[in-house]
């Protein structure tokens, strides 16, 4: 992911507008989430998937645990805290221990969607926190699954796991019970056997044990708790760095129980950055008239918009935001956005229309608020979404048997 930079109009006074052709766009195809299972799968021989990470050795039983919320750099400055993840940053272990990218939005809905079926945004189609259905015209929110439309026909690609157990790959999915029946499960993360489990020590036994239950197995494991943490109190808060101690007790629980033949992968969907609650941090849209002019429809998230506007308006609004918000935000139209690979490599037709007409990712510490269309997520102390290091880089920590 390259470094931001940006462009001048050639007076040294003048404040710099961010250039969206600069915004460092994820690693698409070769290291971000999205190449991580189809990397693994290669390595046990299912038919259809390469290698994409060059440096992941096959392995005959793998485990991918996913801590929701766990970025690269937050590990890096939590040594204390987390002392067993810090032992996987190098290769002192025999394998691998190196930041990926998570895709564009860095959001909990896309990122998964990325890991399960080996896609990027622009293919599965899940880009964004909420994003309008061109069939109704309505904001629909990935995570939430609201308004309820049909999962398959909504992103319609078959998972890795599906495609694992059907090649003869024990697969198993071991997470809470509450996201067995959800309709982001049924299209990202389903094939082979679910296990719901409360607490995050079960589950990393019954990980273990799924793993050792074939000669090939695929188990995926997953914790959110640290994520709704850093939503709620911040990066800096003793909830949140409670919570980074028992993920980290929970990673080496698992690594303990490793069966032979086994490589353990954590990893996460998105990091997050903490947005002072000031009006110069937070930019409230539902109090801005310049910011609401021609606009129908507010999607995505605070550190990542989707920006629909009236029709006829699209040219005005894309150029009201830039003005305005040029020096903190990369501001693209969506032809734009998509040319510039922010969804990945290619956009499928029926995820044009998801697209904002106008896309804004934060690069400073700021956030595009609602306080009266979204008072819930306008309150949150941690955010994410963006394409900027704290929130793009997650990582891939390798432990082997």
């Amino acid at each position: 992911m390259a470094q931001p930079t940006s462009v001048s109009h050639g007076w040294p006074d003048e404040p710099v507008p961010l250039a969206p052709e600069a915004a460092p766009v994820p690693e698409y195809g070769s290291g971000s989430l999205g190449d991580l299972l189809p990397t693994l799968v290669a390595g046990q021989g299912v038919p259809g998937f390469e290698a994409r990470i060059a440096e992941l050795a096959p392995a005959d039983r793998v485990c991918v645990f996913l801590v929701d919320g766990l970025g690269w750099e937050q590990i890096l400055a939590h040594p204390d805290e987390a002392p067993y993840l810090t032992s996987l940053l190098g290769s002192s272990r025999g394998g691998t221990g190196r930041p990926i990218t998570a895709g564009f939005p860095a959001t909990t809905a896309t990122s998964l969607a990325s890991v399960g079926t080996g896609r990027q945004p622009g293919a599965h189609g899940l880009g964004g926190y909420t994003v309008r259905d061109p069939a109704t015209g309505a904001l629909m929110n990935q995570l939430k699954w609201r308004p309820w439309t049909a999962p398959k026909v909504w992103q319609p690609y078959p998972t890795v796991f599906q495609q694992a157990h059907e090649a003869g790959v024990h697969t198993a999915q071991v997470s809470s019970p509450i996201f067995e029946q959800t309709p982001l499960t049924q299209i990202a993360l389903s094939g082979g056997t679910f296990h719901g489990r409360l607490s995050g020590e079960e589950r990393m036994d019954l990980a273990a044990e799924q793993l050792a239950g074939g000669d090939r197995s695929l188990v995926y494991t997953y914790y959110s708790e640290l994520d709704g943490a850093g939503h709620r109190f911040g990066l800096d808060s003793d909830a949140w760095r409670g919570q980074l101690m028992l993920v980290d007790r929970l990673v080496q629980r698992l690594a303990e129980q490793l069966p032979a033949r086994s490589a353990l992968y954590v990893t996460a969907d998105h990091g997050m950055v903490d947005v002072p609650f000031d009006e110069e941090h937070r930019i409230d849209v539902d109090e801005d008239w310049e910011l609401r002019a021609g606009v129908a429809l507010l999607g995505g998230e605070g550190r990542a918009r989707h920006v629909y506007a009236v029709p006829g308006a699209e040219a005005d609004v894309l150029t009201c935001w830039r003005e305005v918000l040029g020096e903190q935000f990369w501001v693209a139209g969506r032809d734009e956005a998509i040319a510039l690979g922010w969804f990945g490599d290619t956009v499928d037709e029926r995820v044009y229309g998801r697209i904002g007409d106008v896309v804004a990712a934060a690069h400073e510490d700021v956030a595009l608020i609602a306080s009266v269309g979204e008072p819930l997520e306008s309150g949150m102390v941690g955010m994410h979404g963006s394409m900027t290091s704290a929130e793009q880089y997650v990582p891939l920590l390798e432990v082997r048997s």
